[in-house]
C-alpha cells in the first residue's frame, strides 16, 4: 500500500511538473528577457516596422530610446564612376596575365577606384529620453521583447507602485507608440527630451508636441540633403503638462501615451523633393486619433500574418526561465535547444522589422544604428553581406520581405548602365562590391573594391525569388535587370591566354588574396572561382528565364556559347576546391571569406549526387579554412556544413555562434577575436552586423530542409542530439510549403506538404516513406520532370566520378495539383 501511495504521488508530481513546464513554455517560447536595464546599445532591444527603428533600453530612471529612420543617410544623389578605367583596362589585364600583380593593382586603384565619394553613411536620427522623478530605487525589475507580438515591455516596482511600459513600432500606423501606466493614480512624473550627436533644432510646438528638425551630414564632398523631422506627441490621462523651450514635463499623470513620428524628404535615390514635416505630421495626426487598444491590435495583426507562418520546436528545458544573456553565456554547457529555436525566430523577426515592401532593404546593420559614422558606413556590402541578409526570405516564408532588395537591384540596373558604359565601354549594367541608398555603382575602398561582380551576385536573388513563387508576371518584371547584368559580362569577359577560357578580369576573390603570389600580397587577379560560378549562374538563369518568357532568343544563344567557354571549377593539389584560376591555395589560409564555396551554398553547382568530386573538394576546402571565424562567416559556414549534410558539424558552429560577447569596441575592430552573440542576440561580427543573424536563420532551415538540386530533401543535416522536434511553414523551391514536419528518434515521423502550383513533387529521404497518394520510387540522380521550376541542373569540370560519404537516400515522385496537400510517414 505504501509503495502504491508513493508511486501515485510520484505520478501526480510528475504530471504537475510537466504542466508547470508547459506553462513555462507558453510564457517564454519566443521571448527575450532580462532582469536588468540595458547599460549599452548591444543590450537594448530592437523594434522596427521596416521604416522606423527603435532600440529600447528599459531604464526605470532614465528611459532611452535610440531612433532610426531608414532613409536618414548622409549626402545626397551622386555618382562616383571613374572614367579613367576605360583607357587603362587593357593595360591592367595585360599586367595580370603577365603575373605583374603589383603593377596591375596599383594602376587599377588609380584608374578604377573612384576618385570621389566612397559611399555615404547611414545615420542615427538621435535619442529620445524620458527622465522620471523618484525612480532611483526599484525592485522586481523585468524587461522583455516578445517576438510573438513585436512589443517590448518593462515592469518594476518603485515607492510601492508597479510601473509598466509598452513600446512598439506600429507597422500599419507608421509611428512608435509608448504607453506608460502605474498601479496607483497620479504616479507618473517625468520630463521628455530628444537629442542628436549633430546640430539640430529642438522646439516645443502646440498640442504638446516635441519637435526635432535636422539635416544629414556632408560627407566626402557630397552635401547632406536629407531633411528629417521627429515629432513626439504626449497625451496624458490626468496630471499636468508643462511645456519648456526644448522639453515637455508631465506631472502626476495616471497614464500616458507618447507617439513618435519621423519622416524625411527622401522619395527615391535620385529625388529628395519630399516634405518631411508634412509627412511626419500626417503620420502623427492619423495615429493619435486612434485608441491605444486599436493601435496595438492593428500592429499585432499586421505583424503576426508574417511571423506566425513558421513555427519551430527543438525541445524545451528549464533554461528558458533564465534571462537571455545568461542562456547565451551558458549555452555551450547547458541543455537548451529552445535557445536555437529562439535565435532562428529572432532572425525572422529582424527581417520583418527591417525590410518591408515599399521601403529600403536591410543594410549592414539592418535598420538599427546609433552613430553618425558607423563601421563600414552601415552601407550595402554586396560581395556577400547584403545577399546573406535575404537568405532566409523565401525559405522561411517571408517572401514579401524580399521585395526591397529586388527593388534595389532594379534601381542599380538603372544607375549601373552609365557605369558600365563610362568605365568599361560595355552594355548592360555593373555594380562593384558596395552601394548605398543613392545607388552608386563605382568601385570604392581601393583593392577590395576592384571586384566587378556585385550585380551578378545580386541578380541571383531575382531568379531565386521566382523559384519559390513561379510567377511569370514577376519574372517578366525582373528579366530586364537579369538581361542587363548578363549583357555586361558578355562584353566584359576576356580570354585567358593560358587556357583560352573566358574570365572576369580584373577582379579578386572578395577581400582575400592568394597566400603568396611571387612573394607579393596582392588581391587583384583574373578568373577567380567565385566569379566563374556567379557568371555561370547568371547566364544559366537568364537563359532559362528567356525560355520561360519566350523572349530574347538571340541573347540566350549568345549566353549558351559563352557558357561553354567559361573557366570551370578545379580541384587543386591539396584536394581542395581552388579559390583562384591557378593552384595558389594554402591549407593554412583561414580567411573569413570562403567565396569559392558559393557554388556549394547559396548556389547549387556542387552536389553530392551530381558532382561528387567537387563536393569532396569543397569539404576539404572548408576543413582547411577552419571553424573559427567572424559572425557572418560563422553563419555562412553553418549553411555550408548543412549542404555537406553534416548536421553535427553545423551544430558545433551553432554552439560557437551562441557564445556571449559582452562588449562592443567600434574603435578597435579585431577579426581574430572571432564572432559570437551580444546580450540582445545581435550578431557580434565584431562589431554588430545583422547578416550573421540572418545567416543563422537560413542555416537552421537548411539543416531541416533543402530543395536546391531538383528534390525536396527532408532532414538532410539533422544533428544526432536533435532526436525529436517539429517545424511548420517553411518553403521549398517549386511552390511547395511544409505544412508539418515532425521527427522522432532522428527520423521522419510525419510530413505534410502543400503544392501551391501543382506539378511533380520529388521527395528525398534517408528513410523509406509512405503517402496518402500514389508515389513512385525513382533514381535519385534522374532528372526531375518538374526541375524546370526547381533549379537548373549545373555540372562542371567533373574530374572523376568519386563517391561521397553521404547516406543512402530514397527518392519519390508524386503528381500534385494546385492547392493539393500530400502526407507522408515512415
Amino acid at each position: 500500500m505504501k509503495n502504491l501511495i508513493t508511486t501515485t504521488l510520484l505520478i501526480l508530481c510528475h504530471g504537475f511538473c510537466l504542466a508547470q513546464l508547459q506553462n513555462t513554455e507558453k510564457k517564454y517560447l519566443n521571448v527575450l528577457t532580462d532582469n536588468k536595464p540595458a547599460s549599452s546599445w548591444i543590450e537594448a532591444y530592437p523594434l522596427g516596422n521596416g521604416r522606423l527603428g527603435a532600440m529600447v533600453y528599459g531604464n526605470p530612471n532614465n528611459e532611452q530610446i535610440q531612433l532610426n529612420e531608414t532613409t536618414v543617410w548622409a549626402g545626397g544623389p551622386y555618382r562616383n564612376d571613374n572614367a579613367k578605367a576605360a583607357k587603362s583596362l587593357k593595360d591592367i589585364r595585360q599586367l595580370i596575365f603577365d603575373d605583374k600583380f603589383a603593377e596591375a593593382e596599383d594602376l587599377a586603384c588609380k584608374t578604377i577606384t573612384s576618385e570621389g565619394a566612397q559611399g555615404m553613411p547611414y545615420q542615427t536620427v538621435g535619442d529620445f529620453y524620458i527622465d522620471f522623478v523618484g525612480m532611483e530605487k526599484y525592485s522586481n525589475y523585468h524587461r522583455e521583447l516578445n517576438l510573438d507580438n513585436a512589443i517590448t515591455t518593462t515592469t518594476y516596482n518603485a515607492n510601492g507602485v508597479t510601473y509598466k511600459r509598452e513600446i512598439f513600432t506600429s507597422f500599419p500606423d507608421q509611428v512608435i507608440v509608448i504607453r506608460l501606466t502605474a498601479s496607483k493614480p497620479n504616479s507618473l512624473h517625468f520630463t521628455t527630451r530628444i537629442t542628436r550627436p549633430a546640430k539640430t533644432i529642438v522646439t516645443v510646438e502646440k498640442n504638446n508636441i516635441l519637435k526635432m528638425a535636422g539635416i544629414t551630414s556632408d560627407f566626402e564632398g557630397i552635401k547632406g540633403q536629407v531633411n528629417f523631422e521627429s515629432l513626439v506627441k504626449i497625451v496624458p490621462e490626468g496630471g499636468t503638462v508643462i511645456t519648456k523651450d526644448s522639453a515637455i514635463e508631465v506631472v502626476d499623470a495616471n497614464s500616458v501615451i507618447l507617439y513618435i513620428s519621423i519622416a524625411t524628404n527622401f522619395k527615391k535615390y535620385n529625388d529628395v523633393s519630399g516634405d518631411a514635416y508634412e509627412q511626419a505630421m500626417d503620420y502623427l495626426t492619423k495615429a493619435s486619433l486612434k485608441k491605444y487598444t486599436s493601435l496595438r491590435e492593428d500592429h499585432i495583426k499586421f505583424y503576426k500574418k508574417y511571423f506566425d507562418r513558421v513555427k519551430l520546436n527543438l525541445g524545451v528545458t528549464d533554461s528558458v526561465k533564465k534571462p537571455t544573456y545568461t542562456r547565451i553565456k551558458e549555452f555551450s554547457k547547458a541543455n537548451d535547444p529552445q535557445l536555437i529555436a529562439l535565435y532562428f525566430q529572432f532572425g525572422r523577426y529582424l527581417l520583418i522589422s527591417s525590410s518591408q515592401p515599399g521601403g529600403q532593404p536591410a543594410n549592414l546593420q539592418g535598420l538599427w544604428n546609433n552613430q553618425l559614422f558607423p563601421p563600414w558606413d552601415s552601407k550595402y556590402t554586396i560581395n556577400i553581406n547584403t545577399e546573406m541578409n535575404y537568405w532566409p526570405a523565401e525559405i522561411t516564408n517571408l517572401s514579401e520581405m524580399h521585395e526591397p532588395l529586388i527593388t534595389m537591384v532594379k534601381e542599380l540596373s538603372e544607375t549601373g548602365g552609365k557605369t558600365a558604359q563610362d568605365m568599361y565601354n560595355a552594355k548592360g549594367w555593373v555594380a562593384h562590391h558596395n552601394t548605398d541608398i543613392w545607388r552608386f555603382n563605382g568601385a570604392i575602398d581601393g583593392p577590395p573594391g576592384l571586384w566587378p561582380c556585385g550585380g551578378a551576385w545580386l541578380s541571383q536573388h531575382l531568379w531565386e525569388k521566382f523559384l519559390f513563387n513561379c510567377d511569370t508576371n514577376y519574372l517578366k518584371s525582373v528579366f530586364p535587370a537579369m538581361k542587363g547584368a548578363s549583357q555586361f559580362f558578355l562584353d566584359f569577359l576576356v580570354e585567358d591566354p593560358e587556357h583560352k577560357w573566358l574570365v572576369v578580369s580584373p577582379s579578386m576573390s572578395p577581400e582575400n588574396a592568394p597566400y603568396m603570389i611571387r612573394q607579393q600580397w596582392k588581391v587583384i587577379t583574373a578568373g577567380t572561382t567565385l566569379d566563374n560560378q556567379l557568371v555561370y549562374d547568371l547566364f544559366s538563369k537568364t537563359i532559362l528565364a528567356a525560355k520561360i518568357l519566350n523572349s530574347d532568343k538571340d541573347l540566350a544563344d549568345s549566353l549558351k556559347v559563352a557558357l561553354e567557354k567559361l573557366a570551370p571549377m578545379q580541384i587543386g593539389k591539396h584536394g581542395q576546391l581552388q579559390e583562384w584560376l591557378h593552384d595558389w591555395d594554402n591549407p593554412e589560409d583561414h580567411h573569413r571569406h570562403v567565396s569559392h564555396l558559393y557554388g556549394l551554398y547559396p548556389s547549387n553547382q556542387i552536389s553530392p549526387y551530381n558532382t561528387p568530386d567537387l563536393f569532396n573538394a569543397a569539404h576539404t576546402s572548408l576543413i582547411q579554412r577552419g571553424d573559427p571565424s567572424t559572425g557572418w562567416s560563422m553563419n555562412w559556414k553553418i549553411n555550408l556544413w548543412a549542404r555537406l549534410q553534416d548536421g553535427n558539424h553545423a551544430l558545433k558552429l551553432i554552439t560557437n555562434q551562441i557564445s556571449l560577447v559582452e562588449k562592443c569596441d567600434y574603435e578597435n575592430i579585431n577579426y581574430e577575436s572571432g564572432g559570437g552573440t551580444y546580450p540582445n542576440m545581435f550578431d557580434a561580427h565584431p562589431p554588430f552586423q545583422i547578416d550573421g543573424n540572418f545567416g543563422f536563420t537560413a542555416g537552421i532551415t537548411e539543416m531541416l530542409l533543402q530543395s536546391h538540386d531538383g528534390a525536396i530533401h527532408i532532414l538532410p543535416a539533422l544533428p544526432d542530439s536533435w532526436k525529436k522536434g517539429d517545424i511548420s511553414g517553411i518553403k521549398a523551391r517549386g511552390g511547395f510549403e511544409i505544412i508539418e514536419l515532425n521527427w522522432k528518434e532522428n527520423k521522419i515521423d510525419k510530413l505534410t506538404i502543400k503544392s501551391t502550383i501543382g506539378g511533380n513533387c520529388r521527395i528525398r529521404s534517408y528513410w523509406p516513406l509512405k503517402s496518402n497518394k500514389p508515389i513512385r520510387l525513382v533514381e535519385n540522380s534522374s532528372e526531375n520532370p518538374n526541375s524546370f521550376y526547381i533549379t537548373p541542373q549545373i555540372k562542371k569540370a567533373v574530374i572523376s566520378k568519386q563517391t561521397t560519404n553521404t547516406r543512402k537516400v530514397y527518392a519519390y515522385d508524386i503528381d500534385t495539383k494546385p492547392g493539393e496537400i500530400i502526407t507522408f510517414n515512415e
